[in-house]
């Protein structure tokens, strides 16, 4: 699929690859349908680095919503409220968070329950 703005396609392109230079190769790339995603320019650079690509289904906006609702909460209720010392200090934070997260922190749309108790 032709990109819709190779501008911006070109700008995830250098992202990419400044992303896999910097930070190494992962095994998945994660994204919605859109243009700029699908297009040859993006998944060329993942076929070259042997990258698996996952992908929501056409039309499939919501699949993502959960997971970016509980990013949202990590970051603005345990990341931007902490100034860690380290990365060994931040995992061992956000540990804590998530053990929170599931089994103390009572969730709206679990009818008030926690993670755990519901799953």
């Amino acid at each position: 699929m032709a990109c819709v703005q190779h501008a911006r396609c070109q700008l995830l392109v250098d992202a990419l690859e400044e992303a896999i230079e910097t930070h190494g190769t992962p095994k998945i790339f994660i994204t919605d349908q859109g243009s700029q995603f699908t297009s040859a320019d993006i998944t060329d650079v993942l076929k070259t680095h042997d990258i698996r690509i996952s992908m929501d289904g056409k039309g499939r906006w919501i699949d993502n919503v959960f997971v970016k609702r509980l990013w949202r909460s990590v970051k603005y209720q345990e990341v931007y409220l902490k100034a860690y010392d380290s990365i060994v200090a931040a995992r061992a934070s956000l540990g804590r968070y998530f053990a929170f997260y599931n089994t103390q922190r009572r969730h709206q749309s679990l009818d008030r329950c926690t993670p755990d108790s519901v799953y």
